[in-house]
């Protein structure tokens, strides 16, 4: 057992992914180049080095360079082919610019990953102007500028060869349930997903597979955000416990890989069952949703 399954903000180091189990063979991924935004966060990390462990040929895009350079540099000790991309998802020429220079480098692209995203919680009333636009703007528009991007030059390519279509995958959350303490974050999201299946219908004469991924609560950094109220219901769950940035990155793989080749417009659950029971209070349980004998 790792410090990452036993603390709830820490996820794995590189060498830690590196020797992971996974159910996938080590070809699955070979020939493929994939795109991953907020590569060197928890899911992005974990994302990277599988999709790396798998045989594919990776750009890894985010706002600090300093940090990809690094994860770049530990996979290509590995023997991976890596590209770097400084750029925020909430700018459209920067978006392209990272696109661009996946073609520019590679020829192709195949699989784009759009991981990068970002929160905070706090009451709705409290959320500023600014506040709302950073997360939306991240969280939504970050997805559409990279699915926009990424389609303009799969069109401008032609058709795929057969058995090489091109995937999106969408990370995402729970969505079609009230909460409190996020309500930013749940509204980007929902069009997200939304997004997702939308595209998922216009853009298949493209053969574009578009899908999305709701991650319930895993252990990672990004949970030191949050106040520690938030921290009971982190395992809220039919399976009683955190999940794991390597769950989700499974299921990245799934989606982008062979294994999923009749598979789009989707959303899979990665949340150990978060979506049909538990609950998740980001500010902790309000006092008004507390148990009381009725009426």
């Amino acid at each position: 057992m790792t410090e990452a399954t036993t603390n709830p903000y820490r996820s794995h180091t590189v060498d830690e992914l590196w020797e992971l189990p996974t159910v996938y063979r080590d070809d699955a991924l070979a020939g493929r180049v994939v795109l991953v935004t907020g590569a060197a966060g928890g899911i992005g990390s974990a994302t990277s080095v599988l999709c790396a462990r798998l045989g594919a040929t990776l750009v890894l895009s985010g706002r600090t360079v300093a940090t990809l350079d690094e994860l770049a540099g530990r996979l290509r000790d590995r023997g991976t082919d890596v590209l770097t991309v400084g750029g925020s998802v909430r700018d459209p020429e920067q978006v392209a610019a990272v696109v661009d220079a996946a073609w520019d480098r590679f020829g192709r692209l195949d699989v784009v990953v759009n991981n990068a995203g970002g929160q905070f919680s706090a009451p709705a009333l409290d959320i500023s102007p600014k506040g709302w636009h950073a997360v939306v703007e991240t969280n939504l528009y970050g997805t559409w500028f990279m699915m926009q991007a990424a389609a303009r030059r799969w069109a401008e390519a032609g058709e795929p060869a057969p058995g090489e279509d091109r995937c999106v995958v969408n990370i995402s959350t729970i969505i079609g349930r009230g909460a409190a303490g996020i309500a930013h974050t749940a509204a980007a999201r929902g069009g997200q997903i939304n997004l997702t299946r939308y595209l998922a219908v216009e853009w298949a004469p493209l053969r574009i597979r578009a899908n999305a991924i709701a991650v319930g609560v895993v252990a990672s950094e990004g949970l030191a955000t949050y106040p520690e109220a938030a921290r009971a219901s982190f395992g809220h769950n039919p399976m009683r416990r955190l999940g794991d940035v390597w769950d989700v990155a499974q299921g990245v793989v799934y989606l982008a890989a062979p294994s999923a080749a009749f598979v789009t417009g989707t959303t899979l659950e990665v949340t150990g069952g978060e979506h049909v029971w538990g609950e998740y209070w980001p500010l902790g349980r309000p006092e008004f949703f507390e148990g009381k004998v009725y009426p």
